[in-house]
């Protein structure tokens, strides 16, 4: 299989916003019950009534193609064939200190398992040099994600990198820092 990340242009974006949806439904198994991880009432994963269909929410991962410089919109794919996306922050869309930010990152169902998550999570980093951050779900109901950026972060630095849980402006999350600049 060959994996490979690729920024995406605007062209490109519905393939993302394609994806969305099921990367919200992903995160819903991780939260349960939690308000902003259930659907709206009209079966939407977003926390405002005001959308309604898919296309409604469709708009909503627009930013990621305003703002070229600062936010980096990746697709993932295999064999050619879109399999996910990693979205990256930089400043002002991180915390201060942080370079770079893994705002979103997802793989779809078929190509768990299979070290595609890896090996286009190292692709990403490779394309950054600096301080970077990211966030995973604390919770029980997250230890597979847990434990896959432990071990791709952890097999990445040499086990140079730190692990703290702590309250982020998304709640308390387990969160992992490093820096791949030295």
């Amino acid at each position: 299989m060959k994996v490979e990340i690729t920024l995406t242009t605007q062209d490109e974006a519905y393939i993302i916003k394609n994806m969305y949806p099921l990367y919200l439904h992903d995160l819903a198994g991780h939260y349960g019950l939690v308000q902003g991880h259930i659907p709206n009432a009209h079966g939407i994963f977003e926390e405002e009534d005001s959308y309604k269909t898919l296309a409604d929410q469709y708009e909503v991962q627009s930013i990621w193609w305003t703002k070229p410089g600062c936010l980096y919109p990746h697709l993932i794919r295999v064999d050619q064939n879109p399999a996910g996306f990693a979205l990256v922050a930089t400043p002002p869309h991180c915390a201060q200190g942080v370079d770079y930010f893994m705002n979103d990152f997802f793989v779809l169902s078929p190509y768990r398992g299979q070290g595609v998550a890896e090996q286009a999570a190292i692709q990403v980093f490779d394309q950054f040099k600096g301080q970077w951050e990211l966030f995973t779900n604390s919770a029980e109901k997250n230890v597979v994600g847990q434990r896959f950026w432990r071990r791709t972060i952890a097999g990445y630095t040499q086990g140079n990198f730190d692990e703290v849980c702590r309250n982020t402006f998304d709640g308390v999350k387990m969160v992992f820092g490093f820096d791949n600049e030295k």
